[in-house]
């Protein structure tokens, strides 16, 4: 469980999208969304990309793993979402009786849009001995193609799970099924999508900012290119970086991912320097779709239960089968 932190200082700004909140302003929002939040017996659960007021409000933040793990055993009746598009969706395939809400519908993936799922079923087609093997980072339709969904934080196990004498084929992103392909030995076939954030690693900035900070060690996600995974300490999802920070002696740590979890990281380990590894066009590692969510918007979903997450039951019922499968295979 996330510990509410009282702390009215808002760090995070969005260049060219939001200014800071003054306290009084933050302080009325939370008073207000935990009002609400007990009036609905909603839970908020957020992804560890969002911004940190909504991480500091929010009843569980985690991965893509730990959050399908929570909405598939919350007894409550309203799930605020605050994450992406495809989040919410599998919140929804996991509660289809219960509201999903997330704070900005437009809040999407650039690999949820690499596998449209007519696309999919036309390639699947080429080959009836495919077992698909999907990323959670994909839409509903295309859960509903798939044997299994994994995450980067279960990915090998999944694959190592799989049938021997199947054809694998991995969807959407061909950096973490290149990666699962090293780790495991498994050949697959990997769809070609990748995430616009971390594809913009470079090893020339991560080259710089290690000269920055000699003897820090470099942790990477595996959506990054395979020269930035090659040159990391250790490649992980985003919930590993957090048990490798805490346990690492390392007093400065270098993260290639989105920055989001920065905030997080600091809060719980408080003593240690954190360098968000900087885009190649840029200085920063933002996900323009995780930050579209804000305590505004989160305050006024759970005003109007809405947007909400509305899905065909028969879609709902095909994908969630391999979702239960993955949570199975995880336990």
């Amino acid at each position: 469980m996330n510990d509410n932190s009282e702390n009215n200082e808002v760090e995070y700004i969005v260049p060219g999208v939001r200014k800071p909140l003054p306290p009084e302003k933050l302080d009325a929002l939370r008073r207000e969304i935990l009002e609400l939040k007990k009036r609905h017996n909603a839970v908020i659960l957020a992804h560890n990309y969002q911004v940190p007021e909504i991480q500091d409000i929010a009843d569980y933040v985690g991965d893509s793993l730990g959050l399908s793990q929570q909405a598939a055993m919350t007894e409550a009746d309203v799930i605020a979402f605050c994450g992406v598009h495809f989040m919410a969706e599998t919140a929804k395939i996991l509660n289809p009786s219960k509201t999903v809400v997330l704070p900005d519908d437009n809040a999407g993936c650039t690999l949820e849009e690499a596998c449209p799922a007519f696309e999919l079923e036309e390639f699947q087609k080429a080959n009836p001995n495919f077992y698909t093997i999907s990323y959670i980072n994909s839409s509903a339709d295309v859960k509903a193609l798939s044997d299994v969904i994994c995450t980067s934080g279960n990915a090998v196990k999944i694959v190592e799970a799989a049938p021997k004498d199947k054809d694998l084929l991995f969807v959407p992103d061909e950096n973490l099924g290149a990666w699962v392909m090293e780790r495991t030995g498994r050949p697959m076939t990997l769809w070609k999508g990748n995430c616009y954030v971390h594809v913009e690693f470079t090893n020339s900035k991560l080259n710089e900012l290690k000269a920055k900070h000699p003897g820090a060690p470099l942790i990477a996600h595996p959506e990054c290119m395979k020269g930035v995974r090659d040159m990391a300490d250790d490649v992980c999802s985003t919930e590993k970086m957090i048990s490798y920070c805490k346990e690492s002696p390392a007093d400065t740590i270098i993260i290639a991912t989105e920055s989001g979890i920065i905030h997080r990281l600091k809060k719980i380990c408080p003593d240690k320097t954190f360098v968000p590894a900087p885009a190649s066009q840029c200085n920063c590692s933002e996900c323009k779709y995780m930050k579209m969510n804000t305590l505004e918007k989160l305050l006024a979903c759970l005003k109007n239960m809405e947007p909400s997450v509305e899905l065909p039951a028969e879609i709902m019922e095909r994908a969630r089968r391999p979702i239960e499968k993955m949570l199975e295979i995880s336990r």
